[in-house]
């Protein structure tokens, strides 16, 4: 089998974003099967090298080259303190992923207010490199020691006296009686790429093909189809009822004894999954009829 001439090294994060990054590709038209002993994902476009690595340390192997693109988080980008291109417009958010936020945490009983008052305190924290530059910045001393993990859990019993973790609704650190000082950085994931790649005129075409096709099957998770049949007598009724991202399309049925004479008009709109259940009645007092929900892959 002949090789392509070009192929594009592109990361995808293990953890807690690997089942969705996965999902989505699947959504987004590309067949892809990980074996549960191989980093090496396979799939059916041969101008694609898919590698598995963790969302830490991809940014540091998108911007020397060993990856040209891959999905990380904009905080690992930021921690990393790396040159590469965030692509513009791609980024994760959905009910189910909210942006995550970086903050500093202490016991709710500490006298500390403010990042000044921790100076000569030790803060955990995975984001090493990022906390010692924002005190740094705000010229406060302090000791700053990487956590493995089970970071606020440290600040609870007394073994640091403070840490920078991420939270998305906060509902862990105050279930460890702790309180937020600050916020430092807000997070979502995000398709970064190399500076050399992004300037190759073949892989910047490529990245954005993943890119757009990514966001339509994200965009596309929360909302789904529906179709009616509508009287044109009651049309002005139910479109009043209907929201979409545009208009809805509207067109005629064809004639037919089952019809008496009366014209009638189908309507079809997407719409947000969650107004399904409070729409539908609705739309079936206004006079729509024959209502069809359906799926959708990508909204482009």
């Amino acid at each position: 089998m002949n090789q392509p001439e070009q192929v594009l090294k592109f990361g995808i994060p293990t953890g807690s974003l690997e089942a969705q990054t996965l999902e989505l590709l699947r959504k987004s038209g590309w067949r892809i099967s990980v074996d549960a002993r191989s980093y090496i994902p396979k799939i059916d476009d041969p101008t694609l090298a898919c590698r598995l690595l963790r969302p830490q340390e991809m940014p540091r192997y998108i911007a020397d080259g060993s990856l040209d693109a891959g999905i990380t988080g904009h905080d690992w980008i930021v921690e990393n303190d790396v040159d590469v291109v965030e692509v513009e417009g791609f980024i994760y958010s959905k009910v189910s992923l909210r942006p995550t936020r970086w903050v500093v945490v202490v016991p709710q009983d500490s006298p500390v207010q403010r990042l000044e008052d921790l100076a000569g305190k030790h803060i955990a924290t995975e984001m090493v490199n990022f906390t010692r530059r924002v005190f740094k910045e705000r010229g406060v001393d302090v000791h700053v020691e990487f956590s493995w993990g089970a970071t606020e859990a440290k600040v609870a019993e007394g073994l640091v006296d403070a840490a920078v973790e991420v939270t998305e609704t906060g509902s862990s650190i105050r279930a460890n009686r702790l309180r937020i000082v600050a916020e430092l950085l807000t997070s979502s994931p995000q398709l970064a790429a190399n500076k050399a790649a992004w300037a190759d005129p073949w892989k910047q075409a490529k990245i954005k093909q993943i890119a757009v096709l990514v966001r339509g099957a994200l965009d596309a998770e929360s909302r789904v189809g529906i179709k009616m049949n509508v009287a044109a007598e009651n049309l002005d009724s139910v479109i009043a009822l209907l929201p979409s991202i545009t208009a809805p399309t509207v067109s005629k049925l064809y004639p037919s004894a089952a019809l008496k004479g009366k014209e009638w008009l189908a309507v079809e709109t997407v719409i947000s999954e969650q107004v399904v259940r409070e729409l539908f009645p609705k739309l079936l007092a206004a006079g729509a009829v024959g209502i069809i929900e359906f799926p959708l892959n990508k909204i482009i």
